[in-house]
């Protein structure tokens, strides 16, 4: 491999295991399990100044002496580099007050994934639980900041985080998911119980008490400037407007305008509804769009009885994909895929479900996490389309499938790209659907039901963060043109406002697959090869969609 490339792209990746320690944890790299985030506004400017350095670098590195692969490597690492410095750019800590992705949340959900194997993963576990007043303590400094720059987060998300540390702080320590990691293989009853006492100890003196304080610096400091839900998104903030275009970049990888991607929603919502109309005929007697939407969203019918229900759907429908993925793929992921519940902690808040890679390591499968919290509410319709993206053929394939590649980098392997990522998981449920994987046309509801949702993002997430739009305002379109159900579509505006431009990512790549796809059908007429196509996707890991468009051409031209 070209030496200063592959310089700079080991200089990124032992960069991402310092700078995001958890994260690192969670994959099964253990250099740096005992540290914790730094969010201090000194490490933001360190890391941006990192990361800028590393894409400057890689783009004075000369095309024409690269291999193929290494052209791919050069691009990424640019991108990756560069929009991560954008991203920091926008300080978004500063406003950074969330039921999703916040710490209140995001600690707690990920503590039991992280691989315990070995005793010095367990003592590192004590030592970073020890770490949490600091990290803590400068997430209030940065929202002290955001205050003072007239930087708040919106009253909602403010208000939801809130409750979730109320509850966390009632719940016994006993019970604390900081205290109930898994312990190592090697350990006895009494060193396991000896290390939760010390566990319990970090809770009890440095965890809860810096939850207190996040709490009060939230309630008493925060929420009386919070926005209120009439201007929650970034475009009511000083620098909102760019701090919504460094987050569309970051997350379609594209150089896209706010208006355009609007209208794409709404062209993709009207399209849609052809759709409903003729499969509604056939299942629901009906070719009525809105009748089809409340028969979808309110017949009792159609929704699950209880959580077992819903994780017996969601494994089926795993179980059947399982079996065809090697008919419509070449290269077949290695490590399994299991299914949990989504942790209680605030689940009652989160998306339908969320898939966890596997670790490195071995230690940890792939884990496809579904919410089975209310599960009246949760619809049958929906079940399999969501296990498809989540699990197989969506981001269990395609994330393992990085990670088992031999030939890259480290930090290919492991990048995420946001509309790769969400891009192929809804490419999925559609290519699902070509597999022959739903076990009925009521089932085939959900494909139309999911691509509505995603599709409504776009016209709901600009809507919000570049024109205006108010929380309600935002409900109620989408209530309007999709069959989600209300509590679903509630809990979705809230992460929108909270997470500017990731939702962009699913309706955009998707179109941007099957853009490729079709291009090279053109192209190679009788000559092409589904599986071959797939391998051609999948096989350099999550690229942006730039350089995902020149693999494919380059392959159905023959090169």
């Amino acid at each position: 491999m070209n030496s200063d490339l592959k310089r700079l792209g080991d200089e990124y990746w032992a960069f991402t295991l310092r700078s995001e320690p958890t994260s690192a944890s969670l994959r099964g790299f253990h250099e740096y399990d005992a540290e914790l985030e730094d969010l201090s506004r000194q490490a933001e400017d360190d890391h941006v100044e990192t990361l800028e350095h590393l894409a400057v670098a890689a783009q004075s590195i000369d095309v024409e002496g690269l291999t193929p692969d290494e052209r791919i490597s050069r691009e990424v690492l640019i991108f990756e580099a560069s929009t991560k410095a954008e991203d920091l750019r926008s300080r978004m800590a500063e406003f950074a007050v969330d039921p999703f992705i916040g710490i209140q949340v995001v600690f707690q959900q990920l503590a039991a994934q992280i691989p315990i194997t070995e005793p010095e993963h367990a003592e590192a576990a004590v030592e970073k639980w020890s770490k949490m007043g600091r990290m803590i303590d400068q997430a209030i400094g940065r929202l002290r900041q955001g205050i003072a720059r007239d930087r708040t987060p919106p009253r909602i998300g403010a208000e939801k985080a809130v409750a979730q540390i109320d509850t966390y702080l009632k719940s016994p320590v006993e019970s604390d998911a900081f205290v109930n990691l898994t312990a190592p293989p090697a350990w006895n009853d009494d060193q396991i119980a000896a290390w939760r006492d010390r566990l319990a100890e970090q809770v009890s003196t440095v965890v809860r008490p810096a939850f207190r304080r996040y709490r009060a610096a939230i309630a008493d400091d925060v929420l009386p400037k919070a926005r209120p839900p009439e201007r929650s998104g970034v475009v009511w903030l000083p620098d909102g407007a760019e701090v919504y275009s460094r987050a569309i970049r970051r997350h379609t990888s594209l150089d896209l305008v706010p208006m355009d991607i609007h209208n794409a929603g709404l062209g993709d919502i009207a399209e849609l509804g052809f759709e409903y109309a003729e499969l509604g005929t056939f299942v629901l007697g009906t070719d009525d769009v809105p009748s089809i939407y409340e028969r979808l969203r309110n017949d009792d019918a159609l929704r699950f009885a209880d959580a077992d229900g819903i994780v017996a759907a969601a494994q089926s429908a795993m179980d059947r994909a399982n079996e065809a993925i090697p008919r419509w793929f070449g290269t077949l992921p290695q490590a399994p895929c299991v299914m949990a519940e989504m942790p209680p902690i605030g689940a009652d808040d989160a998306p339908l479900a969320f898939y966890l890679p596997a670790a490195e390591d071995g230690s940890r499968p792939g884990t496809y996490f579904v919410n089975t919290t209310s599960p009246t509410t949760r619809t049958r319709f929906e079940s399999e389309a969501l296990a498809f993206h989540e699990s197989i053929p969506g981001h269990h394939l395609q994330l393992t499938i990085a990670q088992e590649l031999k030939r890259v980098p480290d930090f290919r392997r492991n990048a995420f790209i946001t509309v790769f990522h969400e891009g192929w998981g809804l490419y999925s449920e559609r290519l699902a659907d070509e597999m022959g994987l739903y076990s009925g046309d009521l089932e085939r509801f959900g494909i139309l039901s999911f691509d509505s949702w995603r599709a409504g993002r776009l016209v709901v997430d600009t809507g919000i963060h570049a024109l205006g739009w108010s929380r309600q305002e935002a409900i109620d379109y989408m209530v309007a043109n999709s069959p989600q159900a209300t509590n679903n579509i509630v809990n979705e505006v809230d992460r929108y406002i909270a997470w500017p431009g990731q939702a962009l990512a699913y309706k955009t790549g998707q179109r941007e697959m099957f853009r490729a796809r079709n291009r090279a059908i053109d192209t190679m007429g009788d000559r092409f090869d589904i599986r071959a196509f797939h391998d051609t996707l999948l096989g350099s890991g999550s690229v942006p969609m730039t350089t995902m468009h020149r693999l494919v051409d380059d392959w159905a031209n023959g090169g």
